[in-house]
């Protein structure tokens, strides 16, 4: 047992030294990329480094599978140069068991990420995303979702219109029972229009089965509301602007995730995007683990064999490779062409195989 707390106390200390490496790294690349996005040399300095803090939870969160290999690797190759691997051996450890300290330890940290972590980033996420739209456009977060249906916004300075509607096709350029409240600049509603449907086509909506009410300065609304079979109305949407709009599944906590997936399902979109990263979230800790077995099966060997080098870019190929194919499953499950499942918990658990068998080979074979 003691052994076990020693080698976690290393562990840990190797991924603070880690991750404070790198925090001083990324900072200061991300403050001149937030500089150049801002494009607003009014915003200043200060605007940049507020939105390089609020991007870098999210930035960190991305990476710890990357952390937890490359604090697993400077660990093993430290106990290799003091000989401890060696006393440890002596002492009838075997690899594996030398290996369940770091391995429980990363488990932890990826649940400690999923439950306390997630939810930090989703909120530093979602303010990140409306500050750099407010800074590059003048205008916040376009589309939400709610039990009530799908809302959106458009307009400008002079005129803001507020649009709610039942559901929505996969992109929200296609609205089923649709209500237009336009505003002016002072707030107050000049107009409510509501339609059967209604199509984002370039520079307006066309709108079909009209009704329209004047709010502005009618004492009777109703009596003088007009109905039309069809009418088009301005909008300074895009197709991008609402998927971009629409939010990253990383902007939401996981706690949130299932029922916002269940509200995108009534509005009428699929939710892929997000189903699928609820179970990349929920596979977090076995990827930590996969990349400590990684590192260790390359590097928990004595340094005088020679080629540590050779063994540590190994390390990280393999490492990366795993990375890769994982994002790679994860595009593939966004897009319908594999199961959720398959996607986020195969990759992980084939890794895990996989360093097992090379553990086993090179130390206990």
């Amino acid at each position: 047992m003691i052994l076990h707390l020693y080698i976690a106390r290393r562990f840990l200390r190797s991924f603070a030294i880690v991750l404070g490496v790198f925090i001083s790294i990324l900072l200061p690349i991300d403050l001149a990329e937030q500089l150049r996005r801002i494009g607003n040399p009014e915003a200043g300095l200060n605007a940049a480094f507020q939105l390089a803090l609020l991007n870098l939870p999210g930035t960190l969160y991305e990476m710890l599978p990357l952390f937890i290999m490359i604090a697993t690797l400077f660990l093993f190759l430290g106990l290799a140069r003091t000989s401890e691997l060696v006393v440890v051996r002596a002492a009838g450890r075997s690899a594996l068991r030398s290996t369940m300290s770091p391995v429980v330890v990363a488990v932890l940290l990826g649940v400690l990420g999923v439950t306390v972590l997630n939810p930090i980033v989703a909120a530093t996420e979602r303010q990140y995303s409306q500050s750099i739209a407010r800074f590059q456009t003048g205008e916040e977060r376009t589309l939400s979702v709610s039990a009530e249906g799908l809302w959106l916004r458009q307009g400008s300075e002079a005129r803001q219109t507020v649009i709610r509607a039942d559901r929505s096709n996969a992109d929200g350029t296609v609205l089923s029972n649709a209500s237009f409240f336009v505003f002016d600049d002072q707030g107050t509603m000049q107009r409510r229009i509501d339609a059967g449907s209604a199509q984002l086509e370039l520079g307006a909506w066309s709108l079909e089965n009209v009704k329209i009410w004047p709010l502005a300065g009618s004492a009777n609304p109703e009596a003088e509301a007009e109905t039309l079979a069809a009418h088009t109305l301005p909008s300074t949407l895009t197709r991008e602007q609402i998927r971009d709009s629409f939010g990253s599944p990383t902007t939401v906590p996981i706690y949130e995730l299932p029922g916002f997936i269940r509200q995108l399902n009534r509005a009428g979109f699929a939710a892929l995007q997000h189903r699928v990263w609820l179970q990349m979230e929920l596979s977090n800790p076995l990827m930590l683990a996969a990349m400590v077995l990684i590192a260790a099966g390359f590097t928990m060997r004595h340094t005088r064999f020679g080629k540590t080098g050779v063994m540590v870019l190994s390390a990280i190929l393999l490492g990366f490779g795993v990375f890769f194919i994982r994002s790679f499953a994860q595009v593939l499950g966004e897009t319908g062409q594999l199961p959720i499942s398959v996607v986020a918990w195969t990759p992980p658990l084939a890794a895990i195989l996989l360093a097992l068998g090379l553990l086993l080979h090179t130390e206990d074979g």
